[in-house]
Order: structure tokens, then sequence, then C-alpha cells
């Protein structure tokens, strides 16, 4: 009898434990990533599909920045060379240069040409920092870490709908 008696209790706490847990806002990871020389991040529900580089079909009369179109499993994707459109230096081709599909978690076919991924962080382990730059104009936060890295945090919905971004033809 007393081991139905523990068994209600554990069971009891047990689901008023997941009830709180469910309740707390913990901080979620971000996919970092560099475009331009800057240090980037992205809410892990914003980043959408990563990709090695596939092959891009260009689009005759448009911005330098927007690369053209991705065939990714028979959906075309527009790609943005992400430190082109910042106003860096376009992307060097290399091995280690991804696709992100930004546009996937808002079902929009964009996507982002990036020079590399470098991981996953905790916003927790960041410091907020005083946003400047051209890249605080698509940030929606900018943090900075323990070696003194600023990281800009990606507003993937402010740029996917920003004209400027949508523009891509040559003018």
């Amino acid at each position: 009898m007393s081991k139905r008696t523990s068994l209600r209790e554990f069971q009891e706490t047990l689901a008023s434990r997941i009830r709180a847990a469910a309740g707390e806002a913990a901080p979620s990871a971000r996919l970092s990533f560099e475009a331009g020389g800057a240090h980037w991040l992205v809410r892990l529900e914003n980043a959408g599909e990563v990709l090695a580089e596939p092959e891009i079909a260009r689009v005759p009369l448009t911005r330098p920045w927007f690369l053209g179109v991705a065939n990714v499993r028979g959906v075309l994707f527009g790609v943005t060379d992400f430190a082109a459109f910042l106003g860096a230096a376009p992307t060097t081709p290399g091995s280690d240069n991804r696709l992100l599909l930004i546009g996937q978690p808002h079902a929009i076919n964009a996507a982002l040409l990036v020079t590399r991924l470098t991981g996953l962080r905790n916003p927790g382990e960041l410091e907020r920092a005083r946003e400047s730059g051209a890249a605080a104009k698509w940030a929606e936060k900018t943090w900075r870490d323990a070696e003194g890295r600023t990281w800009h945090e990606l507003d993937s919905t402010r740029l996917l709908s920003h004209r400027e971004f949508l523009d891509v033809a040559m003018h």
C-alpha cells in the first residue's frame, strides 16, 4: 500500500515539474556563422535548413549580391551572398561555405550564402553590446563574447520583409 502512495506522489511531483519546466523561458541556442568578416547568430527556429553550397544558376540583370537560384530537392531558392549584401567583399568560394535556407521557416524561398558555420552559441554566455555599423540594420540584438568578439543576432523577419533585400533587379 505504501508503494502505491509513493508512486502516486512521484507521478504528481513529476507532472508538476514538467508543467513548471514548460512555463520557463529557457534561452535557446543560436546557430552561429561568419559572413563578410562579421560574426552572426540566428535563432534555430529561424535558421531553416543548412546545406553545402549547391550549384547556383546565375540570373542576368540582378544586383551583384544576388547570386541567382539554387535547386534544392526540386524547389528553387533565391540565393543572396550575405557578405556582399552587407556591403563587404563578396564571399570567397570555399569548401566551408554554407547555404542557410533562411526563408524556409517563413515559407519564403530565400537563402543566404555565408562564409562558414561556427557552431551553436548560448546567449546566456554572451553579454549584450551596443549595436553599430551596417550590420546593426539587420540585427535584432548585438552581443559580445568572453573573447571580446561582437555577434549580431540576425532578425530574419526584418531582413526577409525589407524592400532592399527583396528588390534584386539591377537599376
